[in-house]
């Protein structure tokens, strides 16, 4: 076993259990694959007591994992802890000062430590592996770090959280509510207790975060992004969407534009048509548009034990099959000393225009005072649209009307709305939803 490249796995959750098994049921294909044998050595979590479905016996347990990270047991420490600061962060640091290289999960440290770690590794000459940290088992890292060198990047952008997407595929295609949609999604595992971080786009910020500093060299800027969750979508919307010809996904948008990098995450609606809009459920999608290839999308199983513990085992296996004295690449594309601060763009003009609902009093002049309020901020509509026959609230009669413009800036629509506010029109909070370009 001299040769062989010993694990250190700290974190037994679901992920972390499956990489374990994983392991061992594929043994001999890691060891054939990878010129070398694979072994866990030692493993770190909170409970030795619990079945993992896993033989540990042979196995050294660390209850810290900081200790397991200095071990000299083992040369690849696999953080699957979780967390962007504490024992995560002190551990992964540990590891790379050591000497060993690092598979990570853990969006949420790099997006806020990733620089200073990736600076870590390039100056000790080890690995910093993350595939498993962005839209779970889709080799997008990969793909971006790699395979797309020579290639100019103008545009990332994609479904990168199961959970959101499963609730508004689930809205849109069985008529149900917003809040029963999360309570299934709690109860099928697929949304936390506390679901806050992923429905209010938290989730996907991190990792955009991540596929905009591989996509432009620049430093990481997690605290940049424009950030919209998913918790205020109706039933409403989801359904004047579909009559329009869209479908309603949160994506995480980042591009390059002549002020900079301008990063967002926010529901969007995107054509029914578009390959993007077929992405339902739990399944993740990464559109990656470049020069020379044009647009590239990758999709398939953003979440799930072995889904994630795919990308770790692709990550432990790259560093199986490098040698004593190979310059690893940088982390992040670009030498992490080289990565430019993020310039934060402006929001710009929206080529993709506006979606906006309207619930409004059913008045004489509403229309008018609607589209004077518009045109007052060089807002040109495409449509117009009253639904339904009017609806007796509160015994008043409220209408919907449904508004879709062409290319304006976000600005010019908040004006419009909070002037059509302020006439004392509205039933309720006017509701505004981007709609995207998307392949």
């Amino acid at each position: 076993m001299s040769n062989a490249l010993r694990i250190g796995v700290a974190g037994l959750g679901t992920v972390g259990a499956s990489v374990l098994r994983i392991l061992r049921d594929k043994a001999e294909m890691m060891t054939r694959q990878c010129g070398r044998e694979i072994v866990v050595t030692a493993v770190s979590a909170r409970d030795r007591t619990r079945d993992r479905g896993v033989d540990l016996s042979n196995i050294e347990w660390f209850d810290d994992p900081v200790a397991l990270a200095k071990s000299d047991n083992i040369d690849v420490f696999v953080e699957l802890v979780g967390g962007s600061e504490g024992t995560a962060r002190a551990a992964v640091e540990v590891a790379l000062n050591s000497g060993r290289h690092v598979v990570t999960a853990n969006k949420a440290l790099l997006a806020y430590h990733g620089v200073e770690l990736a600076k870590i590794a390039e100056a000790k000459g080890v690995l910093l592996n993350f595939e498993a940290a962005v839209a779970g088992g889709i080799p997008v890292i990969k793909a971006m770090r790699e395979s797309l060198t020579g290639n100019t990047v103008s545009r990332v952008y994609g479904i990168m959280n199961g959970t959101c997407n499963y609730i508004l595929t689930r809205m849109g295609e069985e008529g149900i509510s917003f809040t029963e949609c999360l309570k299934d999604a709690q109860r099928l595992g697929y949304a936390e207790a506390d679901p806050t971080f992923d429905i209010e786009g938290n989730d996907t910020a991190h990792k955009l975060a991540l596929l905009t500093s591989i996509a432009f060299g620049t430093q990481i800027a997690a605290d940049d992004i424009y950030l919209e969750g998913i918790s205020n979508i109706s039933l409403a919307d989801i359904r004047a969407a579909e009559e329009l010809g869209y479908k309603i996904k949160l994506l995480g948008v980042a591009q390059k534009t002549e002020t900079g990098v301008e990063q967002r995450v926010h529901p969007t609606l995107v054509p029914t048509s578009s390959v993007i809009a077929q992405v339902h459920g739990v399944t993740n999608a990464v559109a990656i548009e470049t020069d020379l290839l044009g647009e590239l999308l990758l999709s398939g199983p953003g979440a799930g034990g072995n889904a994630t513990a795919s990308a770790v085992i692709g990550d432990i296996a790259d560093i199986g099959k490098s040698r004593p004295g190979f310059q690893h690449g940088p982390v992040f594309g670009t030498p992490a000393k080289d990565l430019k601060p993020t310039a934060r763009a402006k929001m710009r003009s929206h080529a993709g225009g506006y979606f906006i609902r309207l619930n409004v009093h059913d008045r004489a002049g509403v229309f008018a005072t609607i589209a004077k309020r518009m045109a007052e901020n060089d807002i040109s509509l495409e449509s117009i649209v009253q639904r339904g026959t009017g609806a007796n609230v509160e015994e008043a009669v409220i209408k919907t009307v449904v508004l879709v413009t062409h290319a304006t800036t976000e600005s010019a629509v908040k004006q419009a709305l909070k002037a059509i506010t302020e006439d004392g029109d509205l039933f309720d909070k006017p509701q505004m939803i981007r709609i995207e370009r998307a392949g």
